[in-house]
């Protein structure tokens, strides 16, 4: 079941879900006898909130502990830290971020305040020293990083940052100088973020334990890019190739979008040097990946297409208004004569698509060395080359099947979809994943279309519904054209068809148990509810309260029944 850690709640939160309502959860998964748990990435987010837009490919992000397990901190702390703020920030459905975030982080400071005073001789401060060590080569410079923010207002924009520091030269000189005068407050400074992150590893590793003697895996989520605005990006520059952003090729989907209609989707990751990461065995990448274990079981790959050619703009997303309306041939005029193309090969040609695999090969094949004994999933959807989806069952990562995208035409040219039976057992079934609409907003809003005026919409929501009746045995009204209403029946028999299908692994949204309609991300938008919907009861109540509980005893019976 995929859920985003932000959206759990629990008695006691903060206003976002946090690891003790992850083990809460974990205790309920394992009563109904679920496999894994697939989250969201973890890392430390920006000012957007983005969990695919980190700020580290390793550092964990701050909002996301459970503050009541910090042993600096007293109730009291945490009691009169709640009350600053407006009882709403703790019982409204989106998560506030701008609250939580402020509310975090003065409690942190005042427990490390606490540590730094009187523990850092005690058997945990000789822990945090081991960790401190251990953790150096990523944590050094991200804590720099992470200072020079708190200068900037916790803005990650290092390009807009004080002349004094706004490139890794400069800002190595300017806390050189610092440390020659200020050491002592420098050295606490710099420790403050280090601190945080070994109460985070702490408490996620402690997770992965406790999840492992459930027998209930921890899925985890490796975007294929990392942010602009990084540590990594700052401090470790010889990885990226800052005169491309990666994203996506266009597609006609995204129709309220018309950037995305005309030219794709800019993301703003910068591309990968991958000659450098090449002389260097691809260090950046397998710490990247090892430091995924730590805590997880299972791991996906967002965008894997992105290991084998990623389609790149010669210009930040900041410029996107200017080249909206421009032809080719002005585009290039702003650019030295780029334009969005797929990099390094277009698959325009058998030698180009030969060499794009060769070098999926040879980037997977060190990706899961790195990943040791866990499983390695890869998000495979969108424009996606031919060749792909062979290589990842050939090297066994499981590809995803969108089940109602998996379809087959019949002589007459009609299609038909693929029984779930005959899935390839090396793949990832699902109806959704956090970019789309639960079930019950899919099919609702399909049967809305039904009667749009755009004949386009209706014969694609027709198609649809369909499709997704016929791959789960829905029988059709008599006319063949009218769908039922998204009734428990229907919402059980889609979910029963899933977990039937060959597919190692099958995921559902916890949206999609409950029968909600909230989505947690919708692609080419920024902020509104995006990576902030919560969920309308504690994880608690999900074996307790009658309606809740009765989907969950619904859940474990069809688990059994299918032999998931």
């Amino acid at each position: 079941m995929l859920v985003p850690v932000w959206s759990l709640r629990r008695n006691g939160t903060l206003g976002i879900g946090d690891t003790t309502a992850v083990r809460e959860l974990v205790d309920w998964a394992a009563g109904c006898e679920l496999g894994f748990l697939q989250l969201l990435p973890i890392n430390e987010t920006g000012l957007d909130h983005s969990p695919y837009n980190a700020i580290s490919s390793v550092a964990l992000e701050p909002s996301l502990l459970d503050l009541g397990l910090v042993p600096q901190l007293t109730e009291d702390d945490i009691s009169r830290a709640r009350q600053k703020l407006a009882p709403e920030v703790f019982t409204n459905d989106l998560v506030d971020y701008a609250s939580v975030k402020k509310l975090k982080r003065a409690l942190l400071k005042v427990a490390f305040a606490r540590f730094w005073a009187q523990d850092r001789k005690t058997e945990g401060g000789l822990a945090f020293a081991r960790f401190c060590e251990e953790e150096e080569e990523w944590l050094d410079p991200y804590c720099k990083f992470r200072w020079l923010m708190t200068l900037e207002g916790d803005c990650e924009t290092w390009d807009l940052w004080s002349m004094n520091y706004n490139t890794a030269e400069k800002a190595e000189a300017w806390i050189a100088k610092k440390r020659a005068g200020q050491r002592k407050e420098l050295e606490k400074c710099l420790a403050f973020p280090a601190w945080i992150q070994w109460i985070a590893f702490t408490q996620w590793r402690e997770l992965r334990a406790h999840a492992d003697s459930m027998d209930v895996k921890l899925m985890g989520d490796v975007p294929i890019g990392i942010s602009f605005s990084s540590a990594d990006v700052f401090f470790e520059r010889k990885w990226f190739d800052l005169k491309w952003s990666g994203g996506a090729p266009p597609e006609t989907v995204f129709k309220d979008d018309p950037f995305a209609v005309r030219w794709g989707q800019n993301w703003g990751i910068p591309n990968y040097r991958w000659d450098v990461l090449r002389e260097h065995g691809f260090s950046w990448w397998r710490r990247r990946i090892e430091k995924m274990t730590d805590v997880f079981q299972i791991f996906r790959i967002d965008h894997i297409l992105g290991f084998y050619r990623i389609f790149s703009f010669p210009w930040r997303p900041g410029r996107n208004a200017e080249f909206l309306t421009l032809d080719p041939k002005e585009a290039k005029a702003r650019t030295g004569g780029r334009l969005p193309c797929f990099l390094p090969n277009d698959d325009d040609t058998p030698e180009n698509c030969a060499a794009n695999l060769a070098a999926g090969e040879e980037y997977l094949q060190m990706v899961l060395e790195a990943a040791g004994e866990s499983e390695v999933v890869g998000e495979d959807l969108g424009a996606v080359p031919d060749y792909v989806r062979p290589h990842l069952s050939e090297i066994g990562i499981g590809g995803y099947k969108i089940c109602h995208w998996e379809v087959t035409a019949d002589k007459k040219g009609l299609e038909h979809p693929i029984a779930g039976a005959d899935y390839e057992e090396c793949s990832f079934a699902t109806y959704a994943t956090h970019d789309h609409a639960p079930m019950a907003a899919m099919w609702e809003n399909f049967r809305a279309g039904m009667d749009a005026g755009d004949e386009d919409v209706r014969e694609g929501a027709r198609w649809n519904l369909r499709v997704l009746s016929e791959f789960a045995g829905i029988p059709l009204a008599k006319d063949a054209e009218s769908f039922p209403p998204y009734v428990e029946e229907v919402q059980w028999q889609l979910l029963k068809a899933l977990f039937e299908t060959n597919s190692r692994y099958a995921a559902f949204m916890i949206t999609d148990l409950f029968g909600m309609t909230e989505r947690f991300n919708v692609p080419a938008t920024v902020g509104g509810v995006n990576w902030a919907v919560r969920m309308h009861f504690t994880v608690e109540e999900m074996g307790r309260r009658d309606d809740l509980k009765g989907e969950s005893t619904k859940l474990r019976i069809l688990i059994c029944n299918t032999s998931r």
